[in-house]
């Protein structure tokens, strides 16, 4: 008689994933395990998109293949792209495939991504080569992106809101208290190679929308871990004192005391995904030291803004990308939302102290972002330059983040609201800068989480009308080209006929997770 397989339950095996990767250290990157075949693989380019080769799963231990590799490279008849074939294999074609999307002309665009969550859904409680195993199930951007993406997850929430679908919101939330625990922060994605830089802090704003559904508790439920993301932007405030330009990792003292952040990364490299477009740019720019400018490079893709001129001195240039210099407004916003967050789940907890700690430690902040990135000539919040002790030329979408949060000014927000109306919005929306440069965060590009942040802000200071203008000709545009390609995109032209947007290192991709979360929450409104 057949022996009947026992079914484990799905709590059971979440938590068997939790504890076994708690307790078992994260792997190298791909980069640091492969050495000589992984740089050459890049600096060939066998792969036309870099991130290709380091999703890719070792079939045997990395070493070994290493090792096989330095020993027939040698032979003149070596083929690495047979080599690579013979020894890895792609995870989405395997393991997470999925059915290929059928382009239907006759499906509505809500159609479409109702159609789409489940296409983008993947659950992975295995670590694979650069994946990193999670707990619970989890929602992916799309295309190239295949991993949960920190700052996307926000705007996907947002769509899975819409159509009530709070268990895998939650599932996902469980997921960065996870890798909160093990990494002591949120990084990039659950990616080896992302482990050493985060992305813009939304975990806050994560709980808030939980809230909404299950009540307040979720502030009291999660608060170790808002306390650990704090802990993480904060790292070094005591060795500000001693640094250089009393700067340290992710957190700056300037002259009057307060502290603002800035993004970073820990390592000072080329990033694995983009070896050859970094490699390229440090060989270009051999007046600057590579390694610093390889932490440029990585702090601006933390901003998850990468690439955008309002990184570059010259806005034409990635060459004189700065970003380390640079105290950027949205991100100081975050981290206010953050701090009051944790003050509202102490106050919850009936810790007045705790609670007026943190309301202070905001109240210091919005006196920061308000002294250095007020730009008084233009009427709009800008990023400041600590370096230069000035703020920054670039005038971007990162600029409607203290309305997002509401610590603007009602003067400051009607300034703000003008100065969208006359130089950003345009026929699809608004352009994410003022700049039109290539990179695919400067203009002609919207893009989806932009947009929801300006329409929420404008809506919390009562400029209702300009932000239903938005939101009209944002959906205009989504729906102008799903009705030509039948497609979500990552990013759209808000200026031109076609919709269609582009730039940036590499292909327009398509799914596009943070895309059909704003469009399905403005629709649903």
């Amino acid at each position: 008689m057949a022996q009947r397989k026992k079914i484990i339950p799905d709590t059971i095996k979440s938590s068997l994933v939790t504890t076994a990767g708690l307790l078992i250290k994260t792997g190298k990157g791909p980069d640091e395990l492969l050495g000589d075949l992984f740089h050459e693989v890049q600096r060939q380019r066998i792969y036309p998109d870099g991130k290709t080769f380091v999703d890719l799963v070792p079939k045997k231990r990395a070493k070994l293949i290493a090792d096989e590799y330095r020993l027939t490279s040698k032979d003149p008849l070596f083929d690495l792209t047979e080599f690579v074939g013979r020894h890895f294999y792609d995870l989405s074609t395997t393991v997470h495939k999925k059915d290929d999307l059928v382009l239907d002309p006759d499906r509505t665009i809500d159609e479409h991504i109702a159609m789409l969550w489940s296409h983008l859904e993947r659950r992975n409680r295995v670590t694979r080569g650069s994946l990193i195993s999670l707990p619970y199930t989890y929602i992916v951007p799309g295309g190239r992106f295949n991993e949960q993406f920190y700052w996307d997850s926000y705007f996907i929430m947002l769509g899975l809101a819409a159509k009530g679908d709070y268990k895998t919101i939650e599932a996902m939330i469980k997921n960065y208290a996870y890798m909160i625990r093990k990494f002591g922060f949120i990084p990039t994605a659950n990616r080896t190679y992302f482990a050493s830089r985060s992305q813009p802090p939304f975990f806050a704003a994560m709980i808030q929308l939980l809230a909404k559904k299950k009540g307040k508790r979720i502030y009291i439920e999660y608060l170790p871990y808002l306390l650990a993301e704090y802990r993480f932007w904060m790292n070094g405030r005591s060795k500000l004192s001693k640094a250089e330009h009393k700067a340290y990792r992710r957190v700056v003292e300037l002259p009057t005391g307060v502290r603002l952040n800035r993004f970073y990364d820990d390592k000072t490299t080329p990033r694995p995904e983009s070896l050859l477009e970094d490699t390229t740019t440090a060989e270009e720019s051999q007046e600057r030291i590579a390694d610093r400018l390889f932490l440029h490079l990585r702090a601006a893709a933390e901003s998850g803004w990468d690439f955008s001129s309002r990184w570059f001195m010259d806005p034409k240039d990635i060459r004189t990308i700065h970003t380390v210099d640079i105290l950027p407004v949205d991100l100081n916003c975050l981290l206010y939302q953050l701090e009051t967050t944790i003050s509202e789940a102490y106050r919850l907890l009936v810790q007045p102290l705790l609670a007026r700690r943190y309301k202070f430690e905001a109240e210091k902040r919005v006196r920061g972002i308000q002294r250095y990135m007020w730009n008084e000539s233009e009427g709009f919040f800008g990023d400041y330059n600590f370096h230069h002790q000035s703020l920054t030329d670039s005038l971007s979408l990162a600029g409607v983040f203290p309305l997002y949060v509401g610590i603007a000014t009602n003067e400051q927000a009607q300034l703000v609201a003008d100065k969208l109306k006359k130089d950003f919005l345009k026929s699809g929306g608004l352009i994410s800068t003022l700049e039109n440069t290539g990179q695919q965060w400067d203009a002609p590009n919207g893009w989806a989480p932009l947009q929801w942040v300006a329409i929420e802000g404008l809506r919390r200071y009562g400029h209702n009308e300009l932000a239903d203008e938005i939101k009209k000709r944002w959906l205009a545009v989504n729906e102008k080209v799903f009705d030509s390609k039948h497609k979500m995109i990552e990013k759209y032209d808000v200026v031109n006929e076609s919709g269609i947007g582009g730039g940036g290192e590499y292909p327009l991709q398509d799914g596009f997770g943070w895309t059909n979360g704003v469009y399905a929450a403005l629709k649903a409104e």
